[in-house]
């Protein structure tokens, strides 16, 4: 996955390396070259050894910091159906896959730059603070973490002395209380929808949700970073658009 543009204020982050074996998901060699921050799948929803190395050697190549994308133990439903597990389960699954991940970056010389969870289990952490306790308890001590500003993800965080970036999202929708509505499978979007919900979120830091209300969203003062999904159809025209709105507004600002 990549989380694709990153802005201090804005950058921009993609998943990556979510293939499995001779399967492909997404098209990463064209969206690493538009992205900022990587997150790349640690094995358990999807990834393997041969596409983790590969992942992290491309995006090494292309200088894009690389973050760990542990997901639930679920590779048929794609880390994106709610598993329950103890908190003692969720802290040492944590730790099993960005371990996993460090190894491949250590071997190309490269740091792990931050933590970000997966899909429903993402969710699971922004609803229920236990959850996101024993998950931010299984991330490397002083690793930043990337998740919802104003949820349990920014508290706990906060907690545990962990370094927090808030994320927007180029190409999932939103509740009318700000959480995300996360999908098992993406659906398409316009080029008139997407500039219009990337846009919104970078500039004016709000966002209109399905229900149809306009909600702003609790930024606060924290670096932001640009969330869009590599197995988004279109992924590649969402990925420029953003691209080009987030150095729009990094340059306008004064960020770049």
């Amino acid at each position: 996955m990549s989380d694709l543009l990153q802005y201090d204020r804005d950058v921009q982050n993609v998943r990556l390396g979510e293939g499995y074996g001779n399967f492909k998901c997404g098209p990463d060699d064209e969206l690493i070259p538009l992205i900022d921050h990587a997150n790349v799948a640690c094995g358990f929803h999807a990834g393997d050894p041969l596409i983790m190395q590969e992942t992290v050697r491309a995006c090494k190549k292309h200088n894009i910091a690389i973050g760990a994308h542990p997901g639930l133990p679920d590779i048929q439903g794609f880390g994106r159906r709610e598993i329950k597990m103890s908190p003692e389960e969720l802290t040492a699954m944590i730790r099993y896959q960005v371990g996993a991940l460090k190894a491949f970056l250590e071997a190309e010389d490269v740091p792990l730059h931050h933590v970000k969870p997966h899909g429903v289990l993402y969710g699971m952490m922004y609803r229920d603070r236990e959850v996101c306790r024993a998950v931010y308890e299984g991330v490397p001590r002083g690793t930043p973490v990337f998740g919802l500003a104003g949820t349990f993800h920014e508290e706990v965080a906060k907690e545990l002395g962990l370094p927090f970036v808030a994320e927007l999202y180029g190409d999932v929708k939103y509740n009318k209380d700000k959480t995300l509505v996360i999908d098992r499978k993406k659906k398409a979007w316009t080029p008139e929808e997407t500039k219009k919900h990337i846009s919104s979120q970078v500039n004016n830091s709000s966002v209109t949700a399905v229900s149809g209300e306009e909600v702003d969203l609790p930024l606060g003062d924290h670096d932001v970073s640009l969330c869009c999904h590599s197995d988004s159809p279109g992924a590649v025209q969402i990925v420029t658009a953003a691209r080009q709105m987030v150095d729009e507004f990094n340059k306008k600002n004064g960020f770049d």
